[in-house]
């Protein structure tokens, strides 16, 4: 009999339940689920996996001495790559349901500045503005994706099958049908200086620190678009909002954010030309990264290697 800890917030657990049991059922898996608030209390040196959520209760991974591994439920790992006390394999999640809301999220903004849908919100005034906005065809229209991963592959999938040229960023050499792959620090030039709209889906890793600031801001052309719904510590905050007033960028919509949630008095709120969504573009969906908890289970019981490792010396 497996043993496996949920170890996330009590509200959590009546979403997970019932697609937990059901995804392991279909793997053939048979387990206990733990959960840390049970009594008696679960013997932690007696667990095999570990289900973790960045919020649960448990931080200290010391005690889990039979763990074989564990498994986030987040896609970053920014909050627990660092732990010194986890020693055993970490898995991050990546899984349809996540990647698609992440698509869905840089596909609609990407479309509704493309197509400058503000300018008519902003002008519901009675007055037939036919002809006044015509925007490039797609082709015309050159896209940046910086973070060529799991998510961000596919986002850049995604805007090349809508028309866009697109460009992708990422630390080492990819390669991606539709996509003009770009690496390192020359390539990360020569992409912000033609990225009309840019969607950052980087990771929060000391590489990406701070990646957006004054200089490669203003490296891009006058009137850019930013998209970032990848980690809040990409962009340099104060720079941002420098080069929105000077008109360098032109908007900036964002979802994830150095402090969340967003403090009801930080500038972001009430700048005419931010957007803030509230870190909503990738969910984890419990149906879906139930399977991905599952498959990972069963490749630990079978000698398989696990999806989705994280590499802890590059922090995902």
């Amino acid at each position: 009999m497996i043993q496996i800890l949920f170890n996330a917030p009590t509200a959590d657990w009546d979403d997970y339940a019932a697609p937990l049991s059901k995804a392991l059922h279909e793997k053939g898996i048979t387990a206990t689920i733990h959960r840390p608030w049970d009594q008696p209390a679960p013997d932690f040196a007696a667990i095999d996996y570990v289900i973790y959520n960045p919020r649960g209760p448990v931080q200290d991974f010391a005690a889990f001495t039979s763990a074989k591994a564990v498994l986030s439920l987040w896609a970053g790992v920014e909050k627990i790559v660092g732990n010194n006390s986890l020693t055993q394999p970490l898995c991050r999640m990546v899984d349809d349901g996540l990647e698609l809301g992440m698509v869905q999220w840089v596909a609609g903004h990407t479309l509704r500045h493309h197509l400058d849908i503000d300018f008519y919100l902003s002008h519901q005034d009675g007055v037939w503005r036919q002809g006044q906005i015509q925007p490039p065809l797609p082709q015309d229209r050159t896209v940046a994706v910086l973070g060529l991963g799991a998510l961000g592959a596919a986002c850049a999938r995604q805007l090349a099958g809508l028309g866009f040229r697109v460009l992708g960023w990422s630390r080492s050499q990819k390669s991606i049908e539709g996509v003009e792959c770009h690496f390192g620090n020359e390539g990360l030039r020569d992409v912000l200086a033609q990225a009309e709209i840019l969607a950052t889906i980087l990771p929060d890793t000391p590489a990406t620190t701070d990646l957006l600031n004054a200089q490669t801001l203003a490296l891009m052309p006058k009137g850019a678009v930013i998209l970032n719904p990848g980690r809040g510590t990409v962009l340099v905050e104060q720079d941002l909002i420098a080069a929105l007033d000077t008109g360098q960028v032109g908007h900036a919509t964002l979802d994830v954010f150095r402090t969340e949630p967003v403090p009801a008095d930080h500038p972001f709120w009430s700048h005419p030309n931010i957007t803030v969504t509230p870190h909503i573009a990738a969910e984890t969906r419990p149906l879906t990264a139930a399977r991905v908890i599952a498959e990972n289970i069963h490749r630990g019981e079978t000698g398989q290697p696990f999806i989705h490792r994280v590499d802890r010396s590059r922090g995902y």
